[in-house]
């Protein structure tokens, strides 16, 4: 039985409707491919506890709890584990995201995410962003 793997990720979206992607950095997992911001749930953590610390470490914004509305989940296996990644909508934050931690940063209309390569378990996630876009 492969390991299960806790993920949350966010949708930002801006006034515009866009959607902003991440770029993978060189040297981890999947290098190059565009997901959704997020990361590991740390034991301890909710889901909205470490999208907000995960926004903070890779992305330099705050956002508050009742600003993350859960809109989905994917559920995912890879060969050596199983992703469960629950994914977020956040339309309020503080700052502007720089690119801390991934190669590049973007901000796309949600009818243009099929264009980007995307790790298989962020892939289902996009009709469901395009239905609420």
């Amino acid at each position: 039985m492969p390991r299960l793997l806790l993920v949350a990720a966010c949708a930002l979206v801006d006034p515009d409707r866009r959607v902003l992607i991440a770029q993978r950095p060189e040297g981890k997992p999947m290098a190059g491919l565009w997901e959704f911001p997020g990361g590991k749930i740390e034991a301890g953590e909710t889901p909205e506890d470490a999208l907000i610390r995960e926004l903070r470490e890779e992305l330099a914004i705050t956002v508050e709890s009742p600003c993350l509305a859960p809109l989905t989940f994917a559920s995912h296996s890879y060969s050596d584990f199983h992703i469960l990644m629950p994914l977020y909508v956040c339309r309020r934050w503080q700052g502007l995201p720089v690119a801390r931690v991934h190669q590049a940063l973007k901000w796309v209309r949600p009818n243009r995410l099929r264009a980007f390569d995307m790790p298989p378990a962020d892939e289902p996630l996009i009709s469901h962003l395009a239905d609420l876009l």
